[in-house]
């Protein structure tokens, strides 16, 4: 099932023939669609080492441009693996939009509420999140969410009011009440950091507990810090939040907007992607029960 209205087609036979076309030494290679949350990509391993990544519409080909500016200059600067660019395919064979092969990266996605070492994940994650907020690098772009949560206030309000008339366990009143706290909270008024601003559970690879890998960059530039405290929303369990907090040194204000952010995401994920990306909905509604916008039952 398609999760937007102008998504492109893709299938493991079309990624054979743009291969065959444009880098016909990997043509031959197995190629298997990978299941995941994304919503930017169609993500297909290809052979052992490398991955296939086609945007499943025409808003995630400048996240293709931007990833092969950046991420070769964040890598050397970060403690996990990022996605490492190997080559830019073009439009052909039907498909219309810039397309690109990476290095594969072994790992597993983690899952709210089934973390094998929560707490060593959280010291991972604050690691990274600290890393990147001492990143340096000339021309930085703004990162998508780095911006004041007023940016987003009336998607959000619309969202709400949108769940508040579905069937989901939802209650509206607690969510608006959750979203003026944050609204509320004093603005960031340090230099701007660099911040992935997208750490969804779906752009998180682990291995035996640990963080190996972060992906999906797009969203990434300076800005106000709150936006990467998502996951002790979205993922981590009370005892490691703490842990989180205390590492990466959030202070109130700072974490309310993290918490803005978190259920921001959420209710405009949900009703979007209730019904088309299992993955990512059940990870909204883990979100918005652990902002306490939803029964925990």
């Amino acid at each position: 099932m398609k999760m937007h209205a102008d998504e492109a087609h893709t299938d493991a036979e079309l990624v054979r023939r743009l291969l065959r076309g444009q880098f016909p030494q990997w043509a031959d290679l197995p190629i298997e669609r990978i299941a995941s949350g994304g919503t930017v990509n169609a993500v297909y391993r290809l052979g052992d080492a490398l991955s296939v990544r086609l945007p499943l519409t025409t808003h995630g080909v400048d996240d293709l441009e931007w990833e092969r500016r950046w991420l070769p200059r964040l890598a050397p600067v970060l403690p996990v693996r990022i996605p490492t660019v190997v080559a830019a395919g073009e439009p052909a064979d039907g498909y219309p939009w810039a397309w690109a092969v990476h290095e594969w990266i072994a790992g597993t996605t983690p899952v709210e509420g089934r973390l094998a070492a929560p707490e060593q994940l959280a010291r991972d994650l604050a690691a990274f999140v600290i890393a990147m907020r001492r990143v340096s690098l000339p021309g930085s772009p703004t990162a998508y969410r780095g911006g004041s949560l007023a940016t987003v206030d009336r998607s959000t309000r619309a969202a709400i009011d949108e769940l508040r008339h579905t069937d989901e366990p939802f209650d509206a009143d607690a969510a608006i009440a959750v979203w003026s706290d944050a609204l509320a909270a004093p603005a960031w008024t340090g230099p701007p950091r660099w911040v992935h601003s997208d750490l969804m559970p779906s752009n998180l690879l682990v291995t035996d507990g640990r963080l190996t890998a972060v992906l999906d960059f797009a969203t990434a530039g300076v800005g106000d810090p709150a936006c990467d405290l998502i996951p002790a929303w979205n993922l981590l369990t009370p005892a490691a939040t703490a842990l989180f907090r205390d590492a990466v040194g959030a202070d109130d204000a700072t974490w309310a907007r993290g918490r803005g952010w978190a259920l921001s995401m959420a209710a405009i994920q949900l009703p979007y992607y209730r019904h088309t990306n299992p993955i990512i909905s059940a990870n909204a509604r883990h979100v918005l029960r652990a902002v306490g916008a939803a029964p925990t039952g």
